[in-house]
């Protein structure tokens, strides 16, 4: 079978990871709250690539799939850009801003793993290329559903709320089935935002808080968010996820990691796993347990793109872990 493109919206980032040996209750006073200035010495400093869409990206490639990016990044991108072609991962559609930098992460943990951080939103979301007709683009094979008439399949996963919205539209308006993911922008996300991109999803995804904001910013019930989507997968981290569907609700155990190390990025990993098992056609609890054992290698590397697997590895704790084959 021919891989299909798989869009993926979403954000590009640095992540500037900062070690701080002490503790920060020893270095803030609470009587002098409002008169906060407070300097961590750091003992390691990491600069890595992140953001959601180099994220799932990157794993998808492990994966053996053709991801192809759509959004934006900043006059200091150059290098993540060689890094993606480097990869094989599509680069067309990103654009670059040249006034701005790119998106960035600035986070501190300390040894009690408490954590302080800054997020600078970055290149300018209004250069961010539409979802383009891929089918015609890219001369990627017709679906090998009969439902999806693009040959393509997107996820719509956090950046700016606007370019989100917009994306999916155009997603909708292309015949392109798409995953809506409001991630870490859903305290941003309106209830008039929600319900509309929930209206034109094919699969929403979000983690257990996510979903609850959802359906509380939109008003909905469970049973009135599946009549607007056909698929509701609800992430618990370690505790692995729910796949609902108007038929019912599908738990899906975690695959557990040879060691946790650093669990940032695992619901990226998820998604990845996720949408390498719908390409390949696969039942919602394969995909699921795809995107659980992709999760578990993430966790096992500091940084969102710092694991390594085979093919031949990710079928083996598939097998483990499940007792069946998969064939990626």
């Amino acid at each position: 079978m021919d891989a299909m493109a798989i869009l993926i919206s979403g954000s590009l980032a640095y992540d500037y990871i900062m070690d701080f040996s002490g503790r920060f209750r020893d270095y803030i006073m609470p009587k002098n709250i409002h008169l906060l200035n407070v300097c961590f010495p750091i003992r390691e400093l990491v600069k890595s690539r992140g953001g959601t869409a180099g994220n799932i990206a990157y794993t998808l490639k492990l994966l053996g799939s053709e991801p192809v990016i759509v959004s934006v990044l900043g006059k200091d991108g150059g290098e993540y850009l060689i890094h993606l072609r480097r990869l094989g991962i599509g680069t067309r559609y990103i654009a670059q801003d040249k006034s701005r930098f790119t998106a960035s992460a600035h986070i501190v943990t300390d040894r009690d793993d408490n954590q302080v951080a800054a997020f600078f939103s970055g290149a300018d979301p209004k250069l961010t290329p539409p979802i383009p007709r891929i089918a015609r683009i890219l001369r990627v094979p017709h679906a090998h559903t009969t439902t999806n008439k693009s040959g393509a399949l997107a996820i719509i996963s956090p950046s700016h709320p606007h370019t989100m919205r917009r994306h999916m539209r155009e997603c909708a308006a292309h015949g392109i089935p798409a995953i809506f993911d409001p991630g870490q922008w859903s305290s941003s996300l309106t209830g008039a935002a929600f319900r509309e991109m929930v209206r034109t999803s094919a699969i929403t995804i979000g983690n257990d808080y996510e979903i609850k904001l959802l359906i509380e910013r939109t008003g909905w019930s469970m049973r009135d968010v599946l009549k607007k989507t056909r698929v509701l997968i609800t992430t618990f981290g370690e505790k692995g996820s729910a796949i609902a569907t108007a038929k019912g609700v599908m738990r899906v155990a975690p695959a557990k990691p040879r060691r946790v190390t650093d669990p940032t990025g695992a619901g990226d990993s998820y998604r990845a796993g996720f949408l390498a098992g719908l390409e390949r056609q696969y039942d919602l609890t394969t995909c699921g347990r795809m995107g659980s054992v992709a999760a578990s290698f993430c966790i096992e590397h500091a940084g969102t793109q710092a694991h390594r697997f085979t093919k031949n590895e990710f079928r083996a704790r598939f097998k483990k872990t499940y007792g069946a084959e998969v064939k990626i």
